[in-house]
């Protein structure tokens, strides 16, 4: 199992595309996250849309689902995109059936066909996922995780993190987008072994992201276990003086096993 991050930064980041990971189990490899530079970050790493299997969409900014419409269309019109019997495929789609009405919304107007009324299941094979029901990817399961990303008026606007367990035991927590809420999130914090935490690092808080300010505040154990991605074009703190496992690198990857 190898965890991919083919992108670590910020939504305006300049240089280090945003944060989209792929996660490869025995040969299959789930893309987290399609963010509007997902194809560029792909590309980069020698990657296409062919070696992916499947894609998990934690929440609907441009970050992590604007280049889903790519996607979309690319595997649908690309005539080599065939399984090992020679049949068109599709990539499983996994989110939250929360969030499916409005990513349609989002595709409906770029993802039209002559002649076909379209849908998320035209393009590909659509998992919604409910509250506290695990979905599994290669034989291995997954649990997704609310966090409080923001707050629209009155109403929290989540995302959902993952979390897993690896062959060896070894259990993961990947964040997603969360503002700095230990609390809402600590059952997690305590139970994995590694934990992949969205973190940024500009003086100009936005206020929906974990601050590293607020973050080196966290507890030593807790700090030694989490790696850190989603930060700006800003030069970074010294993260491992500061206790962390680091800030994690575009294009490092992680054998979880």
């Amino acid at each position: 199992m190898k965890l991919t991050f083919i992108g670590v930064g910020g939504a305006f980041t300049r240089k280090y595309y945003q944060s989209n990971m792929v996660l490869e189990i025995d040969g299959k490899r789930m893309l987290i996250d399609a963010g509007s530079d997902a194809r560029h970050a792909l590309h980069a790493l020698g990657m296409w849309y062919q070696d992916l299997h499947a894609v998990y969409i934690s929440h609907l900014h441009a970050d992590h689902a604007g280049g889903m419409e790519w996607l979309s269309l690319a595997t649908y019109f690309d005539p080599t995109f065939v399984d090992g019997s020679g049949a068109k495929r599709k990539l499983d789609l996994f989110l939250r059936s929360s969030l499916r009405e409005d990513l349609w919304g989002m595709l409906k107007g770029g993802c039209g066909i002559q002649n076909i009324k379209t849908s998320l299941r035209t393009f590909f094979n659509l998992h919604s996922l409910a509250a506290n029901r695990p979905f599994k990817f290669n034989g291995v399961s997954f649990r997704t995780v609310q966090t409080v990303h923001f707050v629209d008026d009155t109403e929290i606007v989540p995302s959902f993190g993952l979390f897993w367990t690896a062959a060896n035991g070894k259990k993961v927590f990947l964040t997603t987008d969360t503002q700095f809420s230990p609390s809402s999130i600590q059952t997690f914090y305590n139970a994995a072994d590694i934990i992949f935490h969205d973190c940024e690092t500009s003086p100009f808080r936005t206020g929906v992201h974990a601050h590293y300010e607020d973050m080196k505040n966290l507890p030593a154990k807790l700090k030694a276990r989490m790696w850190l991605y989603h930060y700006f074009d800003t030069p970074l703190p010294d993260a491992k003086a500061d206790g962390f496992a680091g800030f994690v690198r575009q294009g490092q990857a992680f054998d979880l096993n």
